[in-house]
């Protein structure tokens, strides 16, 4: 059982948000998993900045373009979070990136590296689970979690991505990109239920959440629930704020502000 799995575990962790590194810099990035982590994330999803983000809707590939103007790199997302774990910070971060700059930086030096700056896990969102064998034996390992993904159309699949499954399960709620969405499919949380049965580890369930009605509803389904286009967005609606040292102090309160909404019971 890893640390991550151990976290989700506990009834009052279960807000899981996503942001972009580097947007809108990778300074007010760190100010940012700071807010995230004292308002109680039971994790944090860092994405990395990729030119073809193809499971991420409008919002996030936005964020992902202003990092990339703003030159983030991986190497650079990782010694974030270096610096992050030198500073105490003990929230879980998880790394989220696609397969090719995975595949660029190598897979058993990404695991090793990511680690070793202080993350507790991987996504890689287009890596399919047929093809995700040696990275999860790197995984297994080094003991770091890459933690799979289930789609609604996994079906007779699900017993088998989950059978292996370290940190926690994360559970796509419907099926194309990201995005923040008025409505869910009728049953998804049947999808939810079986995943959830059949999950040695926790689960999470993402995409489209976006309002503290739909966190509410998804909890009775799932450990947790993961927040990404809804808290990038208001990121980008508070961007010159949050550039403007005179302003920032004020942004972040709106976040704050935001983060409780979503969390708000």
């Amino acid at each position: 059982m890893t640390a991550l799995d151990v976290r989700l575990r506990q009834a009052e962790q279960y807000f899981i948000p996503f942001i972009m590194a580097g947007d809108p810099s990778l300074e007010v990035t760190k100010r940012i998993l700071r807010l995230l982590h004292e308002e109680g994330a039971a994790a944090i999803e860092l994405g990395v900045p990729f030119s073809d983000p193809m499971a991420d809707g409008p919002v996030i590939q936005a964020a992902s373009e202003r990092a990339l103007e703003n030159g983030v790199t991986l190497k650079d997302v990782l010694r974030l979070g270096e610096e992050l774990h030198a500073e105490g910070f003990h929230t879980p971060l998880i790394l989220f990136t696609y397969f090719n700059p995975v595949l660029h930086h190598g897979l058993e030096a990404l695991v090793e590296d990511a680690k070793a700056s202080g993350f507790a896990g991987l996504i890689v969102p287009d890596l399919p689970h047929e093809e995700s064998a040696p990275l999860r034996r790197i995984g297994n390992r080094c003991a770091f979690p890459i933690i799979p993904l289930v789609t609604p159309t996994s079906k007779e699949r699900i017993e088998q991505i989950v059978a292996e499954a370290e940190g926690f399960v994360y559970c796509v709620s419907s099926l194309g990109t990201t995005g923040m969405r008025q409505y869910f499919a009728d049953d998804v949380e049947a999808f939810l239920d079986t995943v959830r049965a059949a999950s040695p580890v926790p689960t999470a369930v993402g995409f489209g959440i976006s309002t503290g009605a739909h966190v509410r509803r998804f909890r009775r389904h799932a450990d947790a629930v993961v927040v990404g286009s809804a808290l990038v967005g208001k990121i980008e609606e508070c961007r010159s704020d949050l550039l403007d040292p005179n302003r920032i102090d004020h942004a972040l309160a709106s976040l704050t502000r935001f983060v409780r909404q979503l969390k708000s019971e």
